[in-house]
Protein backbone atom coordinates (compact mmCIF):
# COMPACT_ATOMS: atom_id res chain seq x y z
CA UNK A 1 0.00 0.00 0.00
CA UNK A 2 1.71 3.51 -1.04
CA UNK A 3 0.92 6.73 0.70
CA UNK A 4 1.46 10.32 -0.27
CA UNK A 5 4.12 12.42 1.55
CA UNK A 6 1.90 14.00 4.04
CA UNK A 7 0.14 10.92 4.96
CA UNK A 8 3.25 9.09 5.30
CA UNK A 9 4.27 12.14 8.26
CA UNK A 10 1.38 9.78 10.54
CA UNK A 11 3.42 6.37 10.18
CA UNK A 12 5.70 4.85 12.24
CA UNK A 13 7.96 2.63 10.84
CA UNK A 14 9.50 -0.65 12.52
CA UNK A 15 12.13 -2.06 9.98
CA UNK A 16 13.96 -4.88 10.58
CA UNK A 17 15.57 -5.24 7.09
CA UNK A 18 18.37 -2.63 6.55
CA UNK A 19 21.24 -2.21 8.65
CA UNK A 20 21.03 1.77 8.62
CA UNK A 21 17.35 1.88 9.67
CA UNK A 22 17.80 -1.10 12.07
CA UNK A 23 20.36 1.02 14.28
CA UNK A 24 17.92 4.28 14.25
CA UNK A 25 14.75 2.00 15.01
CA UNK A 26 15.68 -0.81 17.32
CA UNK A 27 17.37 -1.02 20.44
CA UNK A 28 20.16 -4.06 20.34
CA UNK A 29 19.59 -6.96 23.03
CA UNK A 30 22.46 -7.58 24.95
CA UNK A 31 23.69 -11.08 23.64
CA UNK A 32 23.53 -13.06 27.26
CA UNK A 33 19.33 -12.50 26.75
CA UNK A 34 19.33 -14.33 23.86
CA UNK A 35 17.49 -18.18 23.52
CA UNK A 36 17.46 -20.58 20.98
CA UNK A 37 14.46 -20.57 19.14
CA UNK A 38 12.41 -24.06 17.49
CA UNK A 39 13.94 -25.64 15.03
CA UNK A 40 12.48 -26.22 11.84
CA UNK A 41 10.80 -29.47 10.76
CA UNK A 42 13.32 -29.88 8.02
CA UNK A 43 16.11 -29.57 10.33
CA UNK A 44 17.90 -33.27 9.41
CA UNK A 45 18.33 -32.28 5.40
CA UNK A 46 22.03 -31.08 7.57
CA UNK A 47 23.75 -33.14 9.51
CA UNK A 48 26.83 -33.09 11.12
CA UNK A 49 29.19 -36.10 10.21
CA UNK A 50 28.66 -38.77 13.09
CA UNK A 51 32.19 -39.73 14.80
CA UNK A 52 33.53 -42.25 12.87
CA UNK A 53 31.26 -42.11 10.05
CA UNK A 54 32.59 -43.15 6.12
CA UNK A 55 33.19 -40.82 3.97
CA UNK A 56 30.69 -41.34 0.53
CA UNK A 57 32.61 -41.56 -2.24
CA UNK A 58 31.46 -41.26 -5.74
CA UNK A 59 33.91 -44.51 -6.67
CA UNK A 60 32.32 -46.24 -3.63
CA UNK A 61 28.89 -46.88 -5.38
CA UNK A 62 26.71 -46.09 -7.94
CA UNK A 63 22.48 -45.27 -7.58
CA UNK A 64 21.17 -46.44 -10.89
CA UNK A 65 17.21 -47.37 -8.91
CA UNK A 66 15.98 -45.52 -5.83
CA UNK A 67 13.17 -46.28 -3.62
CA UNK A 68 10.72 -43.47 -2.91
CA UNK A 69 7.67 -42.96 -0.64
CA UNK A 70 4.61 -41.73 -2.54
CA UNK A 71 2.49 -39.55 -0.32
CA UNK A 72 0.12 -40.09 -2.06
CA UNK A 73 -0.69 -43.29 -2.57
CA UNK A 74 1.30 -44.32 0.51
CA UNK A 75 2.76 -47.33 -1.47
CA UNK A 76 6.52 -47.47 -1.87
CA UNK A 77 8.02 -46.72 -5.85
CA UNK A 78 11.32 -48.20 -7.11
CA UNK A 79 12.32 -46.24 -9.89
CA UNK A 80 15.33 -45.50 -12.35
CA UNK A 81 17.08 -42.73 -11.21
CA UNK A 82 17.19 -40.32 -14.02
CA UNK A 83 13.20 -41.17 -14.37
CA UNK A 84 12.59 -40.12 -11.01
CA UNK A 85 14.93 -37.21 -11.56
CA UNK A 86 12.82 -36.40 -14.86
CA UNK A 87 9.76 -35.85 -12.33
CA UNK A 88 11.40 -34.09 -9.44
CA UNK A 89 12.19 -31.07 -11.97
CA UNK A 90 9.06 -31.19 -13.88
CA UNK A 91 7.32 -30.84 -10.02
CA UNK A 92 10.07 -28.32 -8.22
CA UNK A 93 10.79 -25.70 -11.30
CA UNK A 94 8.59 -24.10 -13.91
CA UNK A 95 9.25 -25.95 -17.49
CA UNK A 96 9.22 -22.26 -18.71
CA UNK A 97 12.66 -21.76 -17.22
CA UNK A 98 15.75 -21.37 -19.22
CA UNK A 99 17.50 -24.94 -20.48
CA UNK A 100 20.62 -24.27 -18.08
CA UNK A 101 18.46 -23.82 -14.94
CA UNK A 102 16.63 -26.98 -16.24
CA UNK A 103 19.96 -28.30 -15.77
CA UNK A 104 21.16 -26.85 -12.95
CA UNK A 105 18.07 -28.25 -10.79
CA UNK A 106 18.68 -31.93 -13.05
CA UNK A 107 22.20 -32.15 -11.28
CA UNK A 108 20.73 -30.40 -7.84
CA UNK A 109 17.94 -33.48 -7.54
CA UNK A 110 19.99 -36.12 -8.59
CA UNK A 111 22.60 -35.32 -6.10
CA UNK A 112 20.24 -34.89 -3.45
CA UNK A 113 18.44 -38.76 -4.49
CA UNK A 114 21.86 -40.08 -4.40
CA UNK A 115 23.22 -38.34 -1.02
CA UNK A 116 19.53 -39.08 0.83
CA UNK A 117 19.80 -42.99 -0.94
CA UNK A 118 23.04 -43.74 0.68
CA UNK A 119 22.98 -42.08 3.77
CA UNK A 120 19.14 -43.48 4.88
CA UNK A 121 19.63 -46.99 2.79
CA UNK A 122 17.17 -48.41 5.49
CA UNK A 123 14.68 -45.67 5.10
CA UNK A 124 14.11 -42.32 6.62
CA UNK A 125 12.78 -41.19 10.26
CA UNK A 126 10.09 -39.43 8.62
CA UNK A 127 9.43 -42.16 6.29
CA UNK A 128 10.74 -45.41 7.27
CA UNK A 129 9.66 -47.34 4.25
CA UNK A 130 12.42 -45.33 1.63
CA UNK A 131 15.40 -42.58 2.03
CA UNK A 132 13.19 -40.49 0.00
CA UNK A 133 9.58 -39.16 -0.44
CA UNK A 134 7.34 -37.69 -3.33
CA UNK A 135 6.61 -34.74 -0.47
CA UNK A 136 8.06 -31.36 0.20
CA UNK A 137 9.74 -32.97 2.93
CA UNK A 138 12.16 -34.32 0.68
CA UNK A 139 11.71 -32.85 -2.86
CA UNK A 140 8.55 -32.98 -4.34
CA UNK A 141 8.55 -35.45 -7.66
CA UNK A 142 5.35 -36.20 -9.68
CA UNK A 143 5.65 -38.92 -12.87
CA UNK A 144 4.36 -38.18 -16.18
CA UNK A 145 0.97 -39.58 -15.64
CA UNK A 146 0.67 -37.18 -12.58
CA UNK A 147 1.53 -34.30 -14.72
CA UNK A 148 -0.53 -34.73 -17.69
CA UNK A 149 -3.35 -34.97 -15.07
CA UNK A 150 -2.21 -31.51 -13.74
CA UNK A 151 -1.44 -29.29 -16.99
CA UNK A 152 -2.93 -31.72 -19.57
CA UNK A 153 -1.73 -32.76 -22.41
CA UNK A 154 -0.28 -29.66 -24.42
CA UNK A 155 2.05 -29.24 -21.09
CA UNK A 156 3.07 -32.56 -21.62
CA UNK A 157 3.54 -32.25 -25.77
CA UNK A 158 5.44 -28.57 -25.19
CA UNK A 159 7.24 -29.23 -22.04
CA UNK A 160 8.24 -32.93 -21.78
CA UNK A 161 10.71 -32.60 -24.45
CA UNK A 162 12.82 -30.22 -22.68
CA UNK A 163 12.67 -31.86 -19.64
CA UNK A 164 14.18 -34.74 -20.64
CA UNK A 165 16.99 -33.23 -22.51
CA UNK A 166 17.95 -31.51 -19.41
CA UNK A 167 18.18 -34.53 -17.57
CA UNK A 168 19.23 -36.67 -20.05
CA UNK A 169 22.16 -34.31 -21.47
CA UNK A 170 23.92 -34.16 -17.59
CA UNK A 171 22.91 -37.72 -16.90
CA UNK A 172 24.94 -39.06 -14.00
CA UNK A 173 26.50 -35.76 -13.14
CA UNK A 174 26.63 -35.05 -9.34
CA UNK A 175 27.78 -32.48 -7.35
CA UNK A 176 30.45 -33.32 -5.38
CA UNK A 177 32.53 -31.17 -2.03
CA UNK A 178 35.87 -32.08 -0.88
CA UNK A 179 35.75 -35.67 -2.04
CA UNK A 180 32.12 -35.77 -0.45
CA UNK A 181 28.57 -35.44 -2.44
CA UNK A 182 26.72 -33.20 -0.81
CA UNK A 183 23.55 -32.32 -0.04
CA UNK A 184 22.31 -29.70 -2.24
CA UNK A 185 19.30 -27.97 -0.38
CA UNK A 186 17.83 -25.69 -2.60
CA UNK A 187 14.76 -23.10 -2.66
CA UNK A 188 12.03 -20.74 -4.68
CA UNK A 189 13.10 -17.11 -4.18
CA UNK A 190 16.17 -15.86 -2.05
CA UNK A 191 14.71 -12.25 -2.35
CA UNK A 192 18.33 -11.15 -3.78
CA UNK A 193 20.87 -12.79 -1.20
CA UNK A 194 20.51 -16.55 0.06
CA UNK A 195 21.30 -17.93 3.73
CA UNK A 196 24.03 -19.59 5.29
CA UNK A 197 22.78 -23.08 6.73
CA UNK A 198 24.21 -21.75 10.27
CA UNK A 199 21.07 -19.69 10.43
CA UNK A 200 18.61 -21.73 9.27
CA UNK A 201 19.66 -25.40 10.50
CA UNK A 202 22.19 -24.71 13.28
CA UNK A 203 24.56 -27.11 11.53
CA UNK A 204 27.92 -25.62 10.02
CA UNK A 205 28.27 -26.69 5.65
CA UNK A 206 31.25 -25.48 3.93
CA UNK A 207 29.05 -25.42 0.66
CA UNK A 208 26.01 -23.59 1.93
CA UNK A 209 27.11 -20.14 2.35
CA UNK A 210 25.09 -16.38 1.81
CA UNK A 211 25.71 -16.13 -1.43
CA UNK A 212 24.28 -12.52 -3.72
CA UNK A 213 21.85 -13.80 -5.97
CA UNK A 214 20.81 -11.37 -8.70
CA UNK A 215 18.24 -11.32 -11.02
CA UNK A 216 15.24 -12.75 -9.16
CA UNK A 217 13.18 -9.22 -9.60
CA UNK A 218 10.86 -11.26 -11.87
CA UNK A 219 9.72 -13.89 -9.46
CA UNK A 220 6.57 -13.77 -8.44
CA UNK A 221 7.12 -13.95 -4.75
CA UNK A 222 10.25 -11.74 -4.84
CA UNK A 223 8.65 -9.12 -3.25
CA UNK A 224 5.11 -9.58 -1.34
CA UNK A 225 2.84 -7.69 1.11
CA UNK A 226 0.27 -8.21 3.60
CA UNK A 227 -1.50 -6.04 5.36
CA UNK A 228 -3.52 -6.33 9.52
CA UNK A 229 -5.19 -4.32 11.40
CA UNK A 230 -3.02 -3.11 14.46
CA UNK A 231 -5.64 -5.30 16.61
CA UNK A 232 -4.90 -8.49 14.91
CA UNK A 233 -1.32 -8.39 14.63
CA UNK A 234 -1.49 -8.03 18.06
CA UNK A 235 -4.10 -10.61 18.83
CA UNK A 236 -2.54 -13.14 17.12
CA UNK A 237 1.52 -12.74 19.15
CA UNK A 238 -0.79 -12.36 22.07
CA UNK A 239 -2.18 -16.08 21.70
CA UNK A 240 1.28 -17.32 21.00
CA UNK A 241 3.31 -15.19 23.68
CA UNK A 242 0.54 -14.46 26.19
CA UNK A 243 2.88 -12.79 28.95
CA UNK A 244 3.52 -10.26 26.47
CA UNK A 245 2.85 -6.64 27.29
CA UNK A 246 2.32 -4.86 23.93
CA UNK A 247 -0.95 -2.55 22.45
CA UNK A 248 -1.01 -0.03 19.95
CA UNK A 249 0.09 2.06 21.73
CA UNK A 250 3.55 1.25 22.95
CA UNK A 251 4.32 -1.11 19.87
CA UNK A 252 6.27 1.15 18.81
CA UNK A 253 8.55 0.71 21.51
CA UNK A 254 8.21 -2.96 22.40
CA UNK A 255 9.56 -4.27 19.39
CA UNK A 256 13.67 -4.53 19.32
CA UNK A 257 15.72 -6.26 17.08
CA UNK A 258 17.82 -8.55 18.60
CA UNK A 259 19.93 -10.45 15.64
CA UNK A 260 19.94 -10.48 11.88
CA UNK A 261 22.11 -12.70 9.88
CA UNK A 262 24.78 -11.11 7.04
CA UNK A 263 21.66 -11.71 4.21
CA UNK A 264 19.49 -9.42 6.07
CA UNK A 265 16.95 -11.82 7.04
CA UNK A 266 15.35 -11.56 10.78
CA UNK A 267 17.05 -14.04 13.18
CA UNK A 268 16.20 -12.78 16.33
CA UNK A 269 13.63 -9.95 17.70
CA UNK A 270 12.45 -9.03 21.32
CA UNK A 271 8.74 -8.34 21.73
CA UNK A 272 8.30 -6.69 25.55
CA UNK A 273 10.27 -9.30 27.45
CA UNK A 274 9.81 -12.07 24.94
CA UNK A 275 13.01 -13.30 22.60
CA UNK A 276 11.70 -14.47 19.36
CA UNK A 277 13.09 -16.81 16.56
CA UNK A 278 12.81 -14.76 13.50
CA UNK A 279 11.47 -18.02 11.90
CA UNK A 280 8.60 -18.16 14.18
CA UNK A 281 7.07 -14.83 13.12
CA UNK A 282 7.62 -16.18 9.75
CA UNK A 283 4.99 -19.05 10.95
CA UNK A 284 2.83 -16.85 12.89
CA UNK A 285 1.73 -14.69 10.65
CA UNK A 286 2.41 -17.16 7.52
CA UNK A 287 5.24 -15.00 5.59
CA UNK A 288 7.20 -15.89 3.02
CA UNK A 289 10.57 -16.00 4.63
CA UNK A 290 12.14 -14.04 7.47
CA UNK A 291 13.23 -11.51 5.30
CA UNK A 292 10.43 -8.99 6.43
CA UNK A 293 10.24 -5.50 7.58
CA UNK A 294 6.75 -4.41 9.70
CA UNK A 295 5.18 -0.81 9.01
CA UNK A 296 2.84 0.49 11.29
CA UNK A 297 0.67 3.45 10.88
CA UNK A 298 -1.01 4.18 13.72
CA UNK A 299 -3.84 6.74 12.39
CA UNK A 300 -5.17 4.06 10.06
CA UNK A 301 -4.52 1.03 12.84
CA UNK A 302 -3.09 -0.61 9.94
CA UNK A 303 0.19 -2.84 10.01
CA UNK A 304 1.76 -3.93 6.76
CA UNK A 305 4.42 -6.79 6.56
CA UNK A 306 6.98 -6.63 3.14
CA UNK A 307 8.48 -9.82 2.81
CA UNK A 308 11.56 -10.77 0.39
CA UNK A 309 12.15 -14.21 -0.69
CA UNK A 310 10.17 -17.43 -0.37
CA UNK A 311 11.60 -20.31 1.49
CA UNK A 312 14.46 -21.00 3.56
CA UNK A 313 16.60 -19.01 1.77
CA UNK A 314 19.32 -21.63 1.44
CA UNK A 315 21.44 -23.27 -1.32
CA UNK A 316 20.39 -22.81 -5.14
CA UNK A 317 17.48 -19.86 -5.76
CA UNK A 318 15.97 -21.53 -8.79
CA UNK A 319 14.38 -17.91 -9.77
CA UNK A 320 17.92 -17.27 -9.50
CA UNK A 321 19.46 -20.26 -11.24
CA UNK A 322 16.87 -18.99 -14.37
CA UNK A 323 18.08 -15.12 -14.10
CA UNK A 324 21.70 -16.05 -14.37
CA UNK A 325 20.95 -18.57 -17.38
CA UNK A 326 18.80 -15.67 -19.31
CA UNK A 327 21.66 -13.50 -18.41
CA UNK A 328 24.20 -16.47 -19.85
CA UNK A 329 25.07 -18.44 -17.76
CA UNK A 330 25.59 -22.37 -18.43
CA UNK A 331 24.57 -24.98 -15.38
CA UNK A 332 28.11 -25.14 -14.45
CA UNK A 333 28.36 -21.64 -13.42
CA UNK A 334 25.01 -21.33 -11.44
CA UNK A 335 25.76 -24.35 -9.26
CA UNK A 336 29.62 -23.38 -8.45
CA UNK A 337 27.46 -19.79 -7.97
CA UNK A 338 25.13 -21.48 -5.25
CA UNK A 339 27.42 -24.25 -3.81
CA UNK A 340 30.67 -22.88 -2.27
CA UNK A 341 33.99 -24.41 -3.26
CA UNK A 342 32.28 -27.45 -5.34
CA UNK A 343 32.88 -29.72 -8.78
CA UNK A 344 30.61 -31.89 -10.98
CA UNK A 345 31.63 -35.30 -11.67
CA UNK A 346 29.65 -37.85 -13.13
CA UNK A 347 28.74 -41.47 -11.41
Amino acid sequence: MRRTGAYLLTVLIITIFLPTVIVKTFNIVPISNRVEGQKLEDKDLIRPKEEGSKTILLEERKVDEIKVYNTNTNEVENLPLEEYVKGVVAAEMPAEFHIEALKAQAIAARTYAVSRTLKYEEGHPNHTEAPLCSGVHCQAYLSLEELRQIHGDSWVEKYWGKIEKAVESTGGILIYYNGEIIEPLYHSTSGGMTEDAINVFAVESPYLKAVESPYEEDAPRFKTLITLTADEFIEKLKERYPKIDINKDNFYEKIKLVEKTDSGRVKKIAIDNEIIDGREIRDLYNLNSTNFKITYDKGLNIIEIETYGYGHGVGMSQWGANGMAKQGSNYEEILKHYYTGIYLKKM
